[in-house]
């Protein structure tokens, strides 16, 4: 993928890992219109690539103050009722994609990540932080709500209670009460943000990529099911993957004691 972007940073790293840096320091990387429809167009091209090219996609902020500090008030400030709906909506649709990505998607927070930062680390699949980090959800400050999708992960990660007293008092948490609360999987010094991250994804890499992108299917689908419909839609997953050379490849590797050889198939 060959393109430059204003505000975002593109890296290819072997194997198909991407990272993706919102390249923003001097405001903090704060969200405005231009950074959404760059992200926007940057998990389009991610979404049509096949294994082989994308198996990992990494967001993380550039700079080691902020990961995302917000969206751009300046241009909150100017809005509209008309315009702010289709600011929200624009900003969901484009986290939404997250999920839709076949492949995992993880946020490596190396600092602020604050309203629309604290958003777009929610849609990621999960969360390492560094020990410097700083979550929240400030909107009610500014007389708003959280726009990008806050108010409904928030509470799906932590729990409606806890979701309720971040979002009503607009209160910053450390990265270790994130920890705490289940918001983050890991916090390790931000000198080792990234290598820790990468020795998860070199543990995913080692897997049938396939089957990642069904496990996570599988995950996402049963949020929006009770649990006997979503059992039955992991079982129709299940054997779908029945269907792909990888099976074959992981289960015949086990039996002949090697190390399986995935190609995504």
């Amino acid at each position: 993928m060959d393109v430059s972007y204003k505000t975002l940073l593109l890296e290819q790293k072997p194997n198909g890992v991407w990272i993706l840096t919102i390249n923003r320091p001097e405001a903090l990387n704060a969200l405005n219109s231009t950074v959404l429809s760059e992200m926007g167009e940057v998990l389009r091209q991610i979404g049509e690539m096949s294994y082989v090219d994308a198996r990992v996609l990494i967001i993380t902020g550039a700079g080691e103050k902020a990961f995302v500090a917000g969206a751009d008030i300046k241009e909150i400030h100017e809005l509209d009722e008309e315009k702010a709906l289709t600011f929200a909506q624009r900003g969901q649709s484009i986290f939404h994609e997250f999920t839709l990505l076949k492949i995992p998607v993880i946020a490596a927070v190396n600092g602020f990540a604050l309203g629309g930062g604290c958003e777009l680390a929610l849609g990621c699949d999960f969360i390492y932080a560094s020990e410097n980090a700083k979550f929240g959800l400030p909107e009610v400050s500014l007389g708003l709500i959280p726009g990008f999708g806050g108010t409904v992960r928030m509470a799906r990660a932590v729990g409606q209670r806890k979701a309720r007293e971040l979002t009503y008092t607009g209160g910053m948490i450390t990265a270790a009460e994130a920890l705490t609360y289940g918001l983050v999987n890991k916090v390790v010094p931000q000198a080792e943000l990234m290598t820790t991250v990468m020795k998860t994804v070199d543990a995913i890499l080692s897997k049938a990529p396939v089957a990642v992108g069904a496990a996570k299917f599988s995950i996402n689908q049963a949020w929006d099911m009770d649990v006997e419909e979503a059992q039955k839609n992991e079982a129709k997953i299940f054997s779908e993957l029945f269907h792909t050379a990888d099976v074959k490849e992981g289960t015949g590797a086990f039996i002949e004691k090697r190390k399986a050889n995935f190609k995504g198939e």
